[in-house]
C-alpha cells in the first residue's frame, strides 16, 4: 500500500510538472479579443477643459 501511494504522489508530480512547465497553453478566441483590445491604443480627453472656474477670490 505504501508503494501505491508513492507512485500516485510520484504521479501527479510528473503530471503537474508537464502541465506547468511544457505544455503551452492554447490562445482561445476570448484571450485573442482580450490581447488585442490591450495592445489597441487608447482614445486621451483632456478632462481639465471641464473642471468649473473656482468660485469667489482669493484676496
Amino acid at each position: 500500500m505504501p508503494y501505491l501511494f508513492g507512485g500516485l504522489v510520484v504521479l501527479n508530480a510528473i503530471t503537474l510538472g508537464y502541465y506547468l512547465f511544457l505544455k503551452q497553453p492554447s490562445t482561445t478566441q476570448t484571450l485573442q479579443t482580450a490581447q488585442a483590445e490591450i495592445t489597441q491604443p487608447l482614445a486621451f480627453t483632456n478632462s481639465a477643459e471641464y473642471i468649473p472656474p473656482a468660485i469667489g477670490s482669493k484676496d
